[in-house]
């Protein structure tokens, strides 16, 4: 398959379903959370950028024709917010065990994804990177005693009735990079303390191929640092292996919480930022 160079637009108009979505403001204008930079102006998109999701727009679908938002019932369940990690606004999602307005698909989820979209799709063959920022709303860290379940907060899906290729979950003290397929998980970020509430940015390589030749290469620039740290690899693998038919595979970021429950003693009720989601092809 021929891989597409066009980059979305996100200048589109808004359509009336995004207007119908509320706007999350739950911090005044130009005041950040406690620890985080203050938000400057945007960067201009790469002209290597094929997707860029930035939510300058005001709405949680960024204008960006084809981006789907959660089907969760319940209103705060995701919308857009301020400040932002760059420019103004980013999307928030919630989730809440227990309550079915905030589930889709009949698990706790609320979650973006680019699974109509051309340029938010991967096929074998494709070298890409994903790059995002993501914040940790009042984040309750791990206690003794508390639920150990993960948080998944980004990853790359193939299509269908599929597990994940990879994704980036907060579990415990830290957050990991698992890929289900290959059956490995790595840490990434190692005391998860120190980043409540401060915005991290994250950047996963991958060479999507059927065959040992693929990769993932996860790189991590946490609050006050300047430059992204290669924290993972996994080197020569098989990166495109669903277990049903699958031609493609997409992104999905916001928050899943599998396998939990109130009643496993995990946290009711958590709250994930994410902003300026970039997706580049890779020579």
């Amino acid at each position: 398959m021929t891989r597409l160079h066009k980059v979305s637009k996100v200048s589109i108009a808004f359509c009336a379903g995004a207007l119908l979505v509320p706007v999350l403001f739950s911090d005044p204008a130009g005041a950040g959370p406690e620890g985080s930079e203050d938000a400057g102006p945007p960067p201009s998109p790469s002209a290597a950028d094929r997707l860029r999701v930035d939510y300058e727009s005001g709405t949680p679908d960024s204008a960006v024709e084809g981006l789907t938002t959660t089907k969760a019932a319940a209103p705060d369940a995701s919308g857009v917010v301020r400040p932002a990690h760059e420019g103004t606004y980013a999307v928030q999602h919630k989730v809440t065990l227990g309550d079915p307005a905030y589930e889709s698909n009949g698990a706790p989820r609320s979650e973006s994804a680019t699974d109509l979209l051309p340029s938010g799709r991967f096929v074998v063959g494709d070298q890409q990177r994903y790059e995002f920022s993501v914040l940790l709303k009042d984040w309750k860290t791990y206690t003794p005693g508390a639920g150990e379940s993960g948080d998944i907060v980004f990853q790359g899906k193939y299509a269908g009735d599929n597990v994940p290729a990879f994704y980036l979950m907060a579990k415990r003290d830290g957050i990991a990079f698992r890929s289900p397929h290959l059956n490995r998980q790595s840490t990434v970020v190692e005391d998860l303390g120190p980043q409540v509430n401060r915005w991290m940015r994250f950047r996963v390589d991958a060479r999507w191929t059927t065959d040992g030749t693929g990769y993932f290469r996860v790189a991590v620039r946490l609050s006050g640092e300047d430059v992204y740290r290669p924290v993972v690899a996994y080197e020569n693998v098989r990166t495109y292996q669903p277990e049903n038919p699958a031609d493609h595979g997409y992104l999905k970021w916001g928050l899943y919480r599998p396998s939990q429950s109130i009643g496993n003693g995990d946290v009711p009720t958590r709250i994930v930022q994410h902003d300026d989601l970039r997706v580049t092809d890779l020579p």
